[in-house]
């Protein structure tokens, strides 16, 4: 599966896409798939060092700049680590690691809650904070009035009709004192956010900001943004997160802290030189050659984000990350039983 850069970034549609029952019958068939292509971590036979597989959620970007520097400055191999990094099938990264065929990957907080419902929990568990606060929301033209939530009303929205994207829009809305009922929901097939905002097919966008938002300063379109985090606290969750299957975690605690030790240093060099880290992110990924100013300024950009306040990277706020996931349960956006405690970790991160 391949798309190109911008689709890696474009939406939330690929990632929320994820549901539960698709991704426990997929768990067989996507075994088999990658196991002409990784080893278990638990079965290396040259005893010099341990195969990793790192699952993406799309294809590789500057979500992933970390990883791609660790790889190329031969962190994991230090480690003493054999880190191979695939891109995943249509139901994302979960499946995959839950059945152990990927020992880590990436998901994102939000589509990570049907796989944590007490009845059909799948082993995964979050592990570090790829970037530490939340930068998406919603992007528009500007001057249209649409700087703000409740500006959306009257105006035509791309939605991919999912509970979580619409509650979320609504709450916004309300709390500026707009009405969720007068937008225009059409449904989404953007692509390429600066061509539907500048044709006009649509007027507002959720995106991140961190490609997309980028993307438009690139192409010199003139937009209004505002972020869901600044509007609400409860919407500051893990947006992504590196995840890890809980039988590796348990069984191999050691491999899986000096994973992630190498891979904090990858980002903490991302972190200290964007530039530098964005020619080696396009170095090992050839196709994003293409757009490599919109790589170099979403590195920038993105180069604040991945640690942001806090302590160190990686690390996830137990609050955070629990008045989200109560945040769905109070308003019956999962089903089953979820603990809004669950499915995270700071255990693995380094000291």
């Amino acid at each position: 599966m391949k798309q190109s850069a911008p689709e890696a970034h474009r939406s939330k549609a690929g990632r929320i896409r994820v549901a539960l029952a698709a991704a426990l019958a997929g768990c067989l068939l996507l075994s088999a798939m990658l196991a002409g292509c990784s080893s278990n971590a638990t079965e290396s036979s040259s005893g010099e060092s341990t195969p990793i597989t790192f699952m993406l959620d799309w294809t590789p970007n500057t979500n992933h700049t970390g990883l791609y520097v660790a790889l190329a400055k031969g962190y994991f191999a230090e480690a003493g680590l054999d880190v191979t990094v695939v891109q995943p099938p249509d139901n994302g990264a979960e499946a995959l690691v839950a059945s152990g065929k990927a020992q880590f990957g990436i998901s994102f907080q939000d589509t990570m809650a049907p796989a944590l419902t007490s009845e059909t929990a799948l082993p995964i568990t979050a592990v570090a904070a790829v970037v530490q606060h939340n930068t998406s929301g919603i992007v528009s033209r500007a001057g249209e009035g649409m700087d703000r939530p409740r500006g959306l009303e009257g105006h035509t929205y791309a939605t991919w009709d999912l509970p979580v994207e619409k509650a979320t829009i609504a709450q916004v809305m309300e709390a500026d004192g707009g009405d969720f009922g007068k937008v225009t929901l059409v449904p989404s097939t953007v692509t390429d956010e600066v061509s539907a905002l500048s044709s006009k097919s649509v007027d507002a966008i959720w995106i991140f900001e961190g490609w997309a938002g980028k993307a438009c300063e690139v192409a010199g379109l003139d937009t209004d943004y505002f972020a869901f985090a600044d509007i609400d606290p409860v919407f500051d969750y893990y947006t992504p997160v590196v995840i890890a299957n809980d039988r590796f975690l348990a069984d191999h605690p050691q491999e899986a802290r000096a994973f992630l030790a190498a891979l904090a240093r990858g980002y903490e060099d991302a972190i200290a030189d964007p530039d530098a880290a964005a020619a080696l992110l396009i170095e090992q990924v050839p196709e994003l050659a293409s757009s490599e100013e919109l790589v170099v300024e979403s590195q920038r950009y993105l180069s604040g984000q991945y640690q942001a306040d806090a302590a160190s990277w990686g690390v996830i706020d137990p609050a955070r990350w629990q008045a989200f996931y109560q945040w769905l349960v109070d308003n019956s956006l999962v089903e089953g039983t979820l603990d809004p405690a669950s499915g995270f970790s700071n255990d693995y991160l380094p000291n």
